[in-house]
């Protein structure tokens, strides 16, 4: 069967001048024409650094995307994710014709809509109802066209009480919510969307996935979709692209690829940030020492689901203290989701007074209790009217949890949700 292809990228790639605006200097682009006069090629391609934003690199360019190549069918909903830098947003600016690239093309059939950034494409001068038919006559309808579309739009979007007030009085919220209805009820053949969903609140996220889902299932448009949230890419995209310093880093199945991204990134942390972080900041009541994972008391970093986990932390109080609560957030790393929070004092009846000197506390996690999976550990430490604290996320431990299968656990993948407990079931006579 004939594939029926709607976008398709080849050998793209894109240069940029570190701190320069254009191409850089007059002497380099004098260059590039003496160079292409003579037939011969730009002597700037041949140089330039890898994307990678957390080196400094030795070359004045840099290749923001090398040599990306893909295809996308008519109603297919392509996730991209990678991490911050990894060329996500460059990628689709050459793909709403934003901006063109250094080397490549872009073939596709049909009208682009894109949502980039909050507020895209919208004048801030004009109210919500004319920047509505601006951007219809952008898309290449008819006035008559975006008349007939102009209430769902507005009902969509929530924004009916407002919609003759100028975008730019607008909320962010209020106006990726106009700007995503505008873009999916005028039918273009072609939606990207770019991290600008997550403005919106969570009612509004649901409403879009469950658009997009739409406009793909039944009308057969073809939707890109750019997000950190990894649930919502699981819920939505039929096929999906990691991208890493400008290049394809996987491409295929929707599940295995965020598993594959979320193990690259677990193997670029060494391996105490992983499961322990030492610090002794100076404080007037109290100094956290140590917080570490670990499972049977071993050096072992591997993490199993039929095993307990202990978290361990080592703290010393300067002084007395009424009403200090240690504790930590279980993060699910894949949605950013907390799973759960605990505190040492949750069984507590009343406020405790803790007496100077030095502390070495543990939680246990039980074991078959978490999914497989990537976790991470938040610390967090209150003292009663004088201090709240969560620990940066510079600071999260993250362990990867490995899925054992025991009996009757054959189909523990497959099952939704973060935990997985071992439930008492009984039978009953009727």
């Amino acid at each position: 069967m004939k594939k029926d292809i709607i976008l398709k990228a080849e050998n793209i790639s894109k240069q940029y001048r570190l701190g320069q605006v254009g191409t850089g200097t007059l002497s380099h682009d004098l260059n590039r024409w003496w160079h292409q006069v003579r037939g011969k090629e730009n002597p700037y391609l041949k140089i330039g650094d890898v994307n990678d934003r957390s080196t400094k690199g030795t070359s004045d360019y840099v290749w923001a995307l090398q040599d990306i190549n893909f295809e996308v069918e008519r109603g297919e909903v392509l996730g991209i994710i990678g991490k911050n830098g990894a060329g996500k947003s460059t990628l689709l600016k050459i793909l709403s014709k934003v901006t063109s690239p250094t080397m490549g093309s872009i073939k596709s059939r049909g009208r682009i809509a894109s949502l980039l950034e909050v507020g895209t494409g919208f004048n801030p001068e004009l109210t919500g109802k004319e920047n509505i038919f601006l951007n219809g006559a952008i898309l290449g309808m008819t006035k008559k066209e975006i008349a007939s579309k102009i209430a769902e739009i507005i009902v969509f979007s929530g924004c009916e009480r407002y919609i003759d007030t100028p975008v730019k009085r607008y909320s962010s919220g209020m106006t990726v919510r106009l700007a995503f209805a505008v873009a999916a009820f005028l039918e273009p053949e072609i939606l990207i969307i770019d991290e600008v969903l997550a403005v919106g609140d969570a009612e509004f996220q649901k409403k879009a996935i469950g658009k997009m889902q739409d406009i793909s299932r039944t009308g057969g448009r073809t939707v890109l979709f750019v997000s950190h949230n990894m649930a919502a890419v699981k819920s939505l995209c039929t096929r999906l692209l990691v991208l890493q310093n400008g290049t394809v880093f996987y491409e295929g199945d929707v599940e295995e690829g965020i598993a594959f991204y979320l193990n690259s990134e677990n193997e670029n942390f060494d391996d105490n940030a992983i499961n322990e972080f030492i610090q002794n900041q100076n404080d007037d009541f109290f100094v956290l020492k140590k917080v570490s994972i670990v499972q049977d008391f071993s050096s072992d970093n591997n993490f199993y689901t039929n095993k307990e986990i202990v978290i361990s932390i080592e703290y010393n109080v300067i002084q007395d203290i009424l009403g200090l609560r240690i504790g930590f957030d279980l993060v699910d790393l894949t949605s950013g989701a907390v799973v759960f929070r605990s505190f040492h004092d949750d069984i507590a009846n009343e406020m405790q007074k803790t007496i100077k000197g030095n502390y070495s506390i543990r939680a246990l996690i039980p074991e078959n209790f978490l999914k497989n999976g990537l976790f991470g550990i938040k610390v967090a430490i209150g003292i009663h009217n004088v201090r709240w604290i969560v620990f940066d996320d510079n600071l999260m431990l993250k362990f990867n949890l490995t899925n054992v299968n025991g009996l009757n656990r054959a189909f523990t993948d497959s099952r939704p949700g973060f935990i997985m407990p071992q439930l008492d079931w009984h039978y009953f006579d009727n």
